[in-house]
């Protein structure tokens, strides 16, 4: 939350992870929304803090910020004041009912962006979706604007409030709204497709039950998953990344496959299961994750280096 000096500081201090995202929305109590935002463009802007935290090179995570949703009397004073950070790289846009939210955002950006080499590439957008109007207009949010759009992330508490949902520990109350979000996003070749909340973080099970969700978002094709607090992101990052048996098994294929191909087969095995195009296809797509994740492979590839198609 932007409104907590404190808090702000102490991202200087967090673990490597993908994208820190500065709240202004519904950790911000109304009474602290403009409050909230001059925080967060000093912190980011000029302030001592943010200058000591650029020159030793603290700050090395993707800078996000989620704003407050369009329509609201802070989202355009929002979009003003923090597409003037250098360091802003994607903005976390709440509530996208539909394609107009998504059009309001980036107009803004067109608008008060400076074009300059000190603020760099294209800001990105992640859209949340909370509703099940949002749910409804997946497709046409997805085809929005290709040129900002980066991914979705599901919301999963104000989803369950939308639709007078329970939410229970299998999570299967939110099956279809996920699997939705997730057939969406890869049809329409966005990069990030962000899982839900764990709630808990604290307590003897807190460990246990975010493994199992993000297990569950794994297997379901998510990308990643949304971090409340910094005890989470060592589980969350271990179970997103590739494990070594995986990358063990996706080695020995691609070691295989070009062996296979010279030999003119198409389909071969390894480990006595069929191996064909869509599976080479998860191998490959395992080795990019795992270079993405920082990944050394050379130890692997040393060890199955003489792999052969069976």
């Amino acid at each position: 939350p932007a409104s907590s000096p404190q808090f702000l500081r102490k991202t200087l201090l967090m673990p490597h992870v993908d994208s820190l995202v500065y709240d202004l929305e519904d950790s911000v109590t109304p009474l602290k929304k403009e409050e909230a935002r001059r925080n967060l463009c000093s912190f980011l802007g000029d302030s001592d803090d943010s200058k000591f935290a650029r020159q030793a090179g603290y700050i090395k995570s993707e800078v996000a910020v989620r704003i407050n949703a369009v329509g609201t009397q802070w989202c355009e004073g929002d979009l003003r004041e923090v597409l003037k950070i250098p360091e802003l790289k994607t903005l976390v846009v709440p509530k996208v009912n539909s394609p107009p939210d998504l059009k309001f955002v980036v107009d803004a950006i067109q608008h008060h962006r400076p074009q300059s080499p000190a603020f760099g590439a294209p800001i990105n957008i992640l859209a949340l979706i909370e509703s099940a109007l949002a749910l409804s207009s997946l497709s046409a949010i997805c085809k929005c604007s290709p040129e900002h759009l980066q991914g979705l992330i599901f919301a999963a508490e104000d989803f369950a409030l939308d639709l007078s949902i329970t939410r229970t520990p299998s999570l299967s109350e939110f099956l279809y709204a996920r699997s939705a979000i997730v057939m969406e996003a890869r049809a329409h070749k966005l990069d990030d497709v962000i899982d839900l909340v764990c709630t808990e973080y604290k307590g003897p099970d807190s460990s246990r039950r975010l493994e199992a969700e993000c297990e569950n978002g794994r297997r379901m094709g998510f990308t990643g998953k949304q971090c409340i607090h910094p005890s989470q992101v060592d589980i969350v990052q271990r179970t997103f990344a590739p494990s070594n048996d995986e990358l063990s098994w996706a080695v020995r294929l691609l070691v295989a496959e070009p062996k296979a191909e010279k030999g003119g087969r198409g389909a071969w095995t390894l480990d006595g299961k069929m191996i064909d195009a869509p599976v080479i296809g998860r191998a490959r797509r395992l080795v990019e994750r795992a270079k993405a994740c920082g990944i050394d492979l050379e130890a692997l590839e040393e060890t199955w280096k003489g792999q052969e198609p069976e």
